[in-house]
Protein backbone atom coordinates (compact mmCIF):
# COMPACT_ATOMS: atom_id res chain seq x y z
CA UNK A 1 0.00 0.00 0.00
CA UNK A 2 1.31 3.27 -1.05
CA UNK A 3 1.68 6.30 1.22
CA UNK A 4 0.98 9.91 0.12
CA UNK A 5 4.09 12.08 0.73
CA UNK A 6 2.77 14.22 3.60
CA UNK A 7 4.30 17.85 4.57
CA UNK A 8 6.42 16.48 7.21
CA UNK A 9 7.71 19.00 9.06
CA UNK A 10 11.54 17.69 9.73
CA UNK A 11 11.19 16.74 5.61
CA UNK A 12 10.31 20.61 4.88
CA UNK A 13 13.20 21.43 7.38
CA UNK A 14 15.72 19.79 6.11
CA UNK A 15 14.74 20.41 2.05
CA UNK A 16 15.35 23.83 3.22
CA UNK A 17 18.77 23.19 3.88
CA UNK A 18 19.19 22.57 0.42
CA UNK A 19 19.50 26.43 -0.26
CA UNK A 20 21.08 27.25 3.00
CA UNK A 21 23.64 24.15 4.12
CA UNK A 22 23.97 26.11 7.69
CA UNK A 23 20.60 25.38 8.76
CA UNK A 24 19.81 21.75 11.01
CA UNK A 25 17.78 20.34 14.02
CA UNK A 26 19.04 19.52 17.27
CA UNK A 27 16.76 16.64 19.24
CA UNK A 28 15.88 16.92 22.96
CA UNK A 29 16.37 13.40 24.03
CA UNK A 30 14.87 13.81 27.51
CA UNK A 31 11.48 12.75 29.39
CA UNK A 32 11.88 14.98 32.30
CA UNK A 33 9.71 18.10 32.88
CA UNK A 34 11.83 20.68 33.55
CA UNK A 35 14.23 19.98 30.71
CA UNK A 36 11.21 20.08 27.90
CA UNK A 37 9.96 23.29 29.57
CA UNK A 38 13.04 25.06 29.22
CA UNK A 39 13.31 23.38 25.27
CA UNK A 40 10.12 24.92 24.56
CA UNK A 41 10.85 28.67 26.35
CA UNK A 42 14.16 28.54 24.12
CA UNK A 43 11.56 27.76 20.90
CA UNK A 44 9.26 29.88 21.85
CA UNK A 45 11.70 32.77 22.05
CA UNK A 46 13.27 31.94 18.95
CA UNK A 47 9.90 31.15 17.45
CA UNK A 48 11.13 27.89 16.26
CA UNK A 49 10.19 24.38 16.47
CA UNK A 50 11.40 21.84 19.41
CA UNK A 51 12.35 18.32 18.51
CA UNK A 52 11.01 16.01 21.46
CA UNK A 53 12.56 12.73 21.13
CA UNK A 54 11.67 9.64 23.48
CA UNK A 55 13.97 6.72 23.85
CA UNK A 56 12.96 3.24 23.87
CA UNK A 57 14.23 2.31 27.36
CA UNK A 58 12.56 5.63 28.47
CA UNK A 59 9.32 5.34 26.94
CA UNK A 60 7.58 1.84 25.11
CA UNK A 61 4.55 -0.31 25.14
CA UNK A 62 5.05 -1.19 28.30
CA UNK A 63 6.21 1.95 30.29
CA UNK A 64 9.71 1.68 30.09
CA UNK A 65 11.40 3.52 33.37
CA UNK A 66 9.28 6.58 32.93
CA UNK A 67 6.59 4.44 33.61
CA UNK A 68 5.22 5.91 30.10
CA UNK A 69 3.43 4.16 26.98
CA UNK A 70 4.17 6.88 23.74
CA UNK A 71 0.62 7.71 23.97
CA UNK A 72 1.26 8.62 27.78
CA UNK A 73 4.17 10.68 26.59
CA UNK A 74 3.02 12.52 23.87
CA UNK A 75 -0.26 13.72 26.26
CA UNK A 76 2.86 14.41 28.90
CA UNK A 77 4.55 16.70 26.01
CA UNK A 78 1.15 17.81 24.88
CA UNK A 79 0.13 18.93 28.78
CA UNK A 80 3.57 20.55 28.65
CA UNK A 81 3.16 22.79 25.72
CA UNK A 82 -0.20 24.20 27.21
CA UNK A 83 1.31 24.90 30.49
CA UNK A 84 4.29 26.83 28.32
CA UNK A 85 1.83 28.38 26.21
CA UNK A 86 3.66 26.74 22.92
CA UNK A 87 2.11 26.51 19.67
CA UNK A 88 1.29 22.04 19.26
CA UNK A 89 2.16 22.33 15.38
CA UNK A 90 5.56 23.49 16.03
CA UNK A 91 6.28 21.06 18.65
CA UNK A 92 7.55 17.70 16.35
CA UNK A 93 7.08 13.88 18.68
CA UNK A 94 9.96 11.71 17.98
CA UNK A 95 11.31 7.54 18.98
CA UNK A 96 14.64 7.46 19.31
CA UNK A 97 15.98 4.00 18.89
CA UNK A 98 13.71 1.69 18.15
CA UNK A 99 14.34 -1.42 18.03
CA UNK A 100 15.21 -4.64 19.83
CA UNK A 101 17.32 -2.23 22.37
CA UNK A 102 15.45 -3.47 25.37
CA UNK A 103 14.86 -7.04 24.19
CA UNK A 104 18.48 -8.16 23.30
CA UNK A 105 18.61 -10.91 25.87
CA UNK A 106 15.85 -12.48 23.90
CA UNK A 107 16.27 -14.32 20.37
CA UNK A 108 15.71 -12.51 17.41
CA UNK A 109 11.98 -14.05 16.65
CA UNK A 110 10.43 -12.76 20.20
CA UNK A 111 13.26 -9.46 19.86
CA UNK A 112 11.36 -8.17 16.95
CA UNK A 113 7.95 -9.15 18.31
CA UNK A 114 8.51 -6.62 20.87
CA UNK A 115 10.11 -4.33 18.49
CA UNK A 116 7.58 -4.76 15.99
CA UNK A 117 4.85 -3.77 19.01
CA UNK A 118 7.34 -0.85 20.11
CA UNK A 119 7.22 0.51 16.84
CA UNK A 120 3.67 -0.02 16.12
CA UNK A 121 2.69 2.18 19.43
CA UNK A 122 4.85 5.15 18.16
CA UNK A 123 3.22 5.75 15.08
CA UNK A 124 -0.12 5.34 16.49
CA UNK A 125 0.71 7.53 19.21
CA UNK A 126 1.42 10.32 16.19
CA UNK A 127 5.11 9.99 16.59
CA UNK A 128 6.31 11.45 13.17
CA UNK A 129 10.32 11.06 13.28
CA UNK A 130 11.37 7.60 13.90
CA UNK A 131 15.21 6.36 13.88
CA UNK A 132 14.60 2.51 13.23
CA UNK A 133 18.03 0.95 15.25
CA UNK A 134 18.62 -2.70 14.85
CA UNK A 135 22.29 -2.10 15.14
CA UNK A 136 22.24 -4.41 17.99
CA UNK A 137 23.22 -8.23 18.66
CA UNK A 138 20.12 -10.03 20.34
CA UNK A 139 20.28 -13.45 22.11
CA UNK A 140 20.82 -15.60 19.00
CA UNK A 141 23.21 -13.55 17.12
CA UNK A 142 26.96 -14.57 17.24
CA UNK A 143 28.44 -12.62 20.38
CA UNK A 144 31.49 -11.86 18.92
CA UNK A 145 31.28 -11.27 15.41
CA UNK A 146 30.19 -7.55 13.90
CA UNK A 147 26.60 -7.82 13.24
CA UNK A 148 26.20 -7.76 9.09
CA UNK A 149 24.67 -5.05 7.32
CA UNK A 150 22.11 -6.95 5.57
CA UNK A 151 20.96 -8.39 8.98
CA UNK A 152 20.75 -4.50 10.40
CA UNK A 153 18.74 -3.62 7.39
CA UNK A 154 16.34 -7.16 7.09
CA UNK A 155 15.62 -6.30 10.40
CA UNK A 156 15.34 -2.46 10.14
CA UNK A 157 12.78 -2.95 7.19
CA UNK A 158 10.65 -5.46 8.86
CA UNK A 159 10.08 -2.71 11.76
CA UNK A 160 9.42 -0.02 8.76
CA UNK A 161 6.91 -2.28 7.44
CA UNK A 162 4.97 -2.22 10.80
CA UNK A 163 5.23 1.42 10.80
CA UNK A 164 3.89 2.15 7.22
CA UNK A 165 1.09 -0.20 8.10
CA UNK A 166 0.10 1.43 11.60
CA UNK A 167 0.35 4.58 9.99
CA UNK A 168 -2.30 3.54 7.76
CA UNK A 169 -4.31 3.27 10.61
CA UNK A 170 -3.19 6.39 11.91
CA UNK A 171 -4.42 8.66 9.37
CA UNK A 172 -7.89 7.04 8.72
CA UNK A 173 -8.28 8.57 11.92
CA UNK A 174 -6.07 11.68 11.51
CA UNK A 175 -6.22 12.75 7.90
CA UNK A 176 -3.69 15.91 7.76
CA UNK A 177 -1.00 14.13 9.78
CA UNK A 178 2.11 13.99 8.11
CA UNK A 179 3.58 10.63 7.14
CA UNK A 180 6.53 9.65 9.04
CA UNK A 181 10.36 10.25 8.24
CA UNK A 182 12.70 7.74 8.75
CA UNK A 183 16.69 7.51 10.21
CA UNK A 184 18.14 4.26 9.51
CA UNK A 185 22.32 3.21 10.29
CA UNK A 186 24.22 0.31 10.99
CA UNK A 187 26.88 2.28 13.27
CA UNK A 188 24.51 3.67 15.81
CA UNK A 189 26.16 4.94 19.05
CA UNK A 190 25.19 3.31 22.49
CA UNK A 191 22.22 5.46 24.27
CA UNK A 192 23.25 7.40 27.16
CA UNK A 193 27.39 7.62 25.77
CA UNK A 194 30.12 4.91 26.08
CA UNK A 195 30.75 3.01 29.34
CA UNK A 196 34.35 3.45 29.52
CA UNK A 197 36.22 6.13 28.70
CA UNK A 198 38.45 6.36 25.46
CA UNK A 199 40.79 9.13 23.89
CA UNK A 200 39.28 8.53 20.34
CA UNK A 201 36.63 6.56 18.16
CA UNK A 202 37.03 5.26 14.44
CA UNK A 203 34.98 7.73 12.02
CA UNK A 204 32.33 6.07 9.45
CA UNK A 205 34.44 5.15 6.49
CA UNK A 206 32.60 6.23 3.04
CA UNK A 207 32.32 2.45 2.09
CA UNK A 208 30.79 1.56 5.13
CA UNK A 209 28.10 4.08 4.98
CA UNK A 210 27.67 3.72 1.06
CA UNK A 211 27.33 -0.37 2.16
CA UNK A 212 25.17 0.38 4.67
CA UNK A 213 22.95 2.51 2.91
CA UNK A 214 22.60 -0.21 -0.17
CA UNK A 215 21.86 -2.71 2.57
CA UNK A 216 18.37 -0.72 3.55
CA UNK A 217 17.39 0.35 0.12
CA UNK A 218 17.52 -3.45 -1.33
CA UNK A 219 15.54 -4.58 2.21
CA UNK A 220 13.26 -1.76 1.81
CA UNK A 221 12.51 -2.96 -1.72
CA UNK A 222 12.20 -6.68 -0.81
CA UNK A 223 8.65 -5.47 1.28
CA UNK A 224 7.69 -3.36 -0.58
CA UNK A 225 8.73 -0.07 0.90
CA UNK A 226 9.84 2.06 -2.12
CA UNK A 227 7.49 5.63 -0.83
CA UNK A 228 9.17 5.11 2.38
CA UNK A 229 12.39 4.96 1.44
CA UNK A 230 11.42 8.61 -0.30
CA UNK A 231 11.04 9.68 3.22
CA UNK A 232 14.22 8.08 4.55
CA UNK A 233 15.82 11.65 5.71
CA UNK A 234 18.85 10.86 7.68
CA UNK A 235 21.55 8.11 8.20
CA UNK A 236 23.16 7.81 11.57
CA UNK A 237 26.82 7.45 11.60
CA UNK A 238 30.02 8.13 13.91
CA UNK A 239 31.40 11.23 12.77
CA UNK A 240 33.72 10.83 15.26
CA UNK A 241 32.06 12.21 19.19
CA UNK A 242 31.57 10.70 22.23
CA UNK A 243 31.56 11.17 25.65
CA UNK A 244 31.85 9.07 29.09
CA UNK A 245 32.32 8.93 32.55
CA UNK A 246 34.97 11.46 32.54
CA UNK A 247 35.81 12.61 28.95
CA UNK A 248 34.27 13.70 25.87
CA UNK A 249 35.82 13.60 22.53
CA UNK A 250 35.45 16.37 20.49
CA UNK A 251 34.66 16.82 16.46
CA UNK A 252 36.85 16.62 14.36
CA UNK A 253 36.04 18.09 10.89
CA UNK A 254 39.02 17.21 9.21
CA UNK A 255 38.97 13.63 10.39
CA UNK A 256 35.54 13.30 9.20
CA UNK A 257 36.02 14.84 5.95
CA UNK A 258 35.87 11.51 3.94
CA UNK A 259 32.88 10.86 5.02
CA UNK A 260 30.86 13.62 4.58
CA UNK A 261 31.29 12.95 0.73
CA UNK A 262 29.05 10.63 0.94
CA UNK A 263 26.28 13.28 1.32
CA UNK A 264 27.22 14.46 -2.45
CA UNK A 265 26.00 11.35 -3.73
CA UNK A 266 22.36 11.10 -2.02
CA UNK A 267 20.44 14.56 -2.42
CA UNK A 268 17.75 15.18 0.17
CA UNK A 269 19.98 12.82 2.83
CA UNK A 270 21.83 14.03 5.78
CA UNK A 271 23.40 12.45 8.72
CA UNK A 272 22.57 12.32 12.49
CA UNK A 273 24.90 13.00 14.90
CA UNK A 274 24.47 11.00 18.48
CA UNK A 275 26.61 11.65 21.73
CA UNK A 276 26.85 15.25 20.63
CA UNK A 277 26.39 15.71 23.99
CA UNK A 278 29.50 18.65 25.83
CA UNK A 279 30.44 19.41 22.29
CA UNK A 280 31.78 22.77 22.09
CA UNK A 281 29.40 25.14 20.30
CA UNK A 282 31.68 25.74 17.63
CA UNK A 283 31.91 22.07 17.26
CA UNK A 284 28.37 21.70 16.86
CA UNK A 285 28.35 24.56 14.63
CA UNK A 286 31.14 22.75 12.16
CA UNK A 287 29.09 19.10 12.54
CA UNK A 288 26.23 21.15 11.38
CA UNK A 289 27.80 22.82 8.35
CA UNK A 290 29.49 19.09 7.02
CA UNK A 291 26.14 17.92 7.26
CA UNK A 292 25.27 16.19 10.10
CA UNK A 293 22.14 17.93 10.01
CA UNK A 294 20.08 16.81 13.30
CA UNK A 295 22.06 17.26 16.32
CA UNK A 296 20.91 14.59 19.47
CA UNK A 297 21.49 15.52 23.10
CA UNK A 298 20.58 13.83 26.10
CA UNK A 299 21.96 13.75 28.94
CA UNK A 300 23.92 17.23 28.78
CA UNK A 301 20.70 18.90 29.08
CA UNK A 302 20.01 17.02 32.75
CA UNK A 303 23.90 17.04 33.26
CA UNK A 304 22.90 21.07 33.74
CA UNK A 305 19.57 20.66 35.22
CA UNK A 306 21.51 18.75 38.29
CA UNK A 307 23.98 21.76 38.06
CA UNK A 308 21.37 23.97 38.40
CA UNK A 309 19.45 22.16 41.57
CA UNK A 310 23.10 21.54 43.14
CA UNK A 311 23.50 25.47 43.20
CA UNK A 312 20.04 26.07 44.08
CA UNK A 313 20.80 23.89 47.15
CA UNK A 314 23.85 26.14 47.74
CA UNK A 315 21.53 29.08 48.33
CA UNK A 316 19.20 27.43 50.42
CA UNK A 317 21.60 26.26 52.77
CA UNK A 318 22.27 29.90 53.11
CA UNK A 319 19.60 31.03 53.93
CA UNK A 320 18.89 27.70 56.28
CA UNK A 321 19.04 28.95 59.89
CA UNK A 322 17.90 32.99 58.92
CA UNK A 323 14.64 31.72 57.93
CA UNK A 324 12.61 29.36 59.28
CA UNK A 325 11.70 26.46 56.77
CA UNK A 326 12.62 22.85 56.11
CA UNK A 327 15.41 21.79 54.17
CA UNK A 328 15.25 19.93 51.38
CA UNK A 329 18.59 18.09 51.60
CA UNK A 330 18.11 17.51 47.99
CA UNK A 331 21.98 15.94 47.27
CA UNK A 332 21.39 14.13 50.47
CA UNK A 333 18.45 12.43 49.23
CA UNK A 334 19.78 11.61 45.18
CA UNK A 335 22.70 10.08 46.77
CA UNK A 336 20.58 7.83 49.13
CA UNK A 337 18.18 6.95 46.27
CA UNK A 338 21.15 5.65 44.35
CA UNK A 339 22.84 4.20 46.65
CA UNK A 340 19.86 2.03 47.48
CA UNK A 341 19.01 1.27 44.26
CA UNK A 342 22.35 0.70 42.04
CA UNK A 343 20.49 -0.96 38.91
CA UNK A 344 21.40 2.34 36.53
CA UNK A 345 24.83 3.34 37.37
CA UNK A 346 26.87 0.39 38.83
CA UNK A 347 28.41 -0.36 35.59
CA UNK A 348 29.29 3.01 34.41
CA UNK A 349 31.02 4.31 37.19
CA UNK A 350 34.43 2.05 38.38
CA UNK A 351 36.87 2.52 41.37
CA UNK A 352 37.42 3.70 44.93
CA UNK A 353 33.97 4.25 47.06
CA UNK A 354 34.96 7.97 46.84
CA UNK A 355 35.33 7.75 43.21
CA UNK A 356 31.91 6.57 42.61
CA UNK A 357 30.55 8.62 45.09
CA UNK A 358 32.01 11.73 42.74
CA UNK A 359 30.61 10.10 40.03
CA UNK A 360 27.14 9.54 41.14
CA UNK A 361 27.24 13.35 41.55
CA UNK A 362 28.96 14.87 38.79
CA UNK A 363 30.26 12.49 35.78
CA UNK A 364 29.33 13.39 32.66
CA UNK A 365 27.37 10.07 31.72
CA UNK A 366 24.80 11.59 34.29
CA UNK A 367 23.07 8.17 35.12
CA UNK A 368 21.50 10.56 38.20
CA UNK A 369 19.07 11.71 35.89
CA UNK A 370 17.27 8.12 35.82
CA UNK A 371 16.45 8.97 39.67
CA UNK A 372 15.10 12.14 39.26
CA UNK A 373 11.56 11.23 38.79
CA UNK A 374 12.23 9.11 42.63
CA UNK A 375 8.78 10.11 44.55
CA UNK A 376 11.43 11.04 47.71
CA UNK A 377 13.95 12.90 44.47
CA UNK A 378 11.13 14.81 43.22
CA UNK A 379 9.32 15.43 46.66
CA UNK A 380 13.50 17.26 47.34
CA UNK A 381 13.37 19.01 44.43
CA UNK A 382 9.60 20.66 44.94
CA UNK A 383 11.10 21.05 48.66
CA UNK A 384 13.72 22.93 47.48
CA UNK A 385 11.85 25.30 44.97
CA UNK A 386 9.17 26.18 47.25
CA UNK A 387 11.61 26.80 49.52
CA UNK A 388 13.32 29.55 47.82
CA UNK A 389 10.30 30.67 46.20
CA UNK A 390 8.64 31.19 50.11
CA UNK A 391 11.65 33.29 51.46
CA UNK A 392 13.08 34.79 47.74
CA UNK A 393 16.56 34.36 46.82
CA UNK A 394 18.82 37.44 47.47
CA UNK A 395 20.34 38.54 44.52
CA UNK A 396 24.00 38.67 46.01
CA UNK A 397 23.46 34.86 46.40
CA UNK A 398 22.04 34.66 42.71
CA UNK A 399 25.29 35.79 41.38
CA UNK A 400 27.73 34.16 43.85
CA UNK A 401 26.43 30.05 42.54
CA UNK A 402 24.15 31.46 39.21
CA UNK A 403 26.23 34.07 37.62
CA UNK A 404 24.60 34.16 34.81
CA UNK A 405 20.91 34.15 35.70
CA UNK A 406 21.57 36.85 37.75
CA UNK A 407 22.90 38.75 34.24
CA UNK A 408 19.65 38.31 33.25
CA UNK A 409 17.45 38.95 36.22
CA UNK A 410 19.59 41.92 36.66
CA UNK A 411 18.71 42.65 33.24
CA UNK A 412 15.01 42.04 33.11
CA UNK A 413 15.13 39.33 31.58
CA UNK A 414 14.36 36.93 33.86
CA UNK A 415 11.80 36.53 36.46
CA UNK A 416 13.33 35.97 40.41
CA UNK A 417 11.28 32.73 40.88
CA UNK A 418 13.51 29.07 41.39
CA UNK A 419 11.94 26.88 38.73
CA UNK A 420 12.08 30.03 36.09
CA UNK A 421 15.80 30.02 37.44
CA UNK A 422 16.02 26.08 36.93
CA UNK A 423 14.99 26.23 33.48
CA UNK A 424 17.33 28.85 32.32
CA UNK A 425 20.31 27.59 33.50
CA UNK A 426 19.07 24.28 31.93
CA UNK A 427 18.69 26.89 28.77
CA UNK A 428 22.15 27.34 28.57
CA UNK A 429 23.02 24.18 27.46
CA UNK A 430 19.95 24.81 24.06
CA UNK A 431 21.53 27.59 23.52
CA UNK A 432 24.43 26.00 22.49
CA UNK A 433 22.50 23.70 19.93
CA UNK A 434 20.42 27.06 18.98
CA UNK A 435 23.52 28.37 18.04
CA UNK A 436 24.57 25.62 15.81
CA UNK A 437 21.03 24.69 14.21
CA UNK A 438 19.94 28.04 13.13
CA UNK A 439 20.50 29.86 10.22
CA UNK A 440 20.30 33.46 11.51
CA UNK A 441 23.10 33.43 14.44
Amino acid sequence: MTILQSQNPISELLQKRGENREMGLYSCCSANEYVIRAALRRAKDHDTVVLVEATANQVNQNGGYTGMTPAAFRAFLDRLAEKENFPVDKLLYGGDHLGPLTWTHLPEAEAMENAEELIRSYVLAGFSKIHIDTSMRVADDAPDERLPDAVIARRGAQLCRIAEDAFVQYRAEHPEAPAPVYVIGSEVPIPGGAQENEDSVTVTSPADCEATLAEFQKAFQALDLADAWKRVVAVVVQPGVEFADESVIEYDRGAAKELMTCLSKHPGLVFEGHSTDYQPKECLREMVEDGIAILKVGPALTFTLREGLFALEQIEQELYGINDFPRSYFRAVLEQVMLEDQSQWAKYYHGSIPQKRYARAFSYSDRARYYLTNPRVAKAVDTLLNNLDHVGVPMALLSQYLPVQYARVHAGQLELKAEDILMDRVGDCIDDYLYAVLDAR
